[in-house]
């Protein structure tokens, strides 16, 4: 973090980060809509594949050797599984638990699982130790999806909820 470089890094990764509310909230929408939350995980994804074709066009992207897949280790197809999992649970989850809720619990659960794969090296990733400090982010993290929780309970609102974006 000690360049300007680092910093649009982070900048970029905030922004990713900001997407992802709209992203649980769309496709729960999406969900009801079509009548089940699976379909909407598959419109999904192929809303996902139908983008990234043609930005790989353009940035001239060639094509892997699809066989040398095969020779990785098995944790390299995890991560379909995973959005899978991510955007099915989104979809189900944000609506009964609001954004704020669900995004925190996403990000304690993404940080708790970091911590053991930096300080194990997992999925080819370097080692990263954990030490106090790191455990005291997560700890503040844990925390804050507690503080989120109870101010969300129906008793705690001081007002009724927003309805913009809402009938959009």
């Amino acid at each position: 973090m000690q360049n300007i470089s680092s910093v649009l890094l982070l900048g970029f990764a905030l922004l990713a980060g900001a997407v992802v509310p709209f992203q649980a909230g769309a496709n729960a929408t999406l969900g009801r809509i079509m009548g089940h939350p699976l379909w909407a995980t598959l419109v999904s994804l192929a809303v996902s594949i139908a983008i990234i074709i043609p930005v790989m066009m353009a940035f001239k992207v060639s094509a892997p050797t699809f066989s040398d897949t095969f020779k990785g280790p098995w944790w390299i197809w995890l991560g379909g599984a995973a959005g899978v999992i991510y955007i099915t649970a989104a979809l189900l989850l944000a609506p009964k638990l609001g954004a704020t809720n669900f995004i925190i619990a996403v990000i304690a659960g993404q940080m708790i699982a970091s911590l053991l794969i930096d300080h194990f090296g997992l999925v080819g990733l370097p080692v990263k130790p954990v030490n106090l400090a790191r455990i005291s982010g997560v700890v503040m993290i844990l925390l804050g999806l507690a503080i989120t929780q109870w101010a969300t309970q129906p008793s705690r609102l001081s007002s009724p909820p927003s309805k913009s974006m809402h009938s959009q």
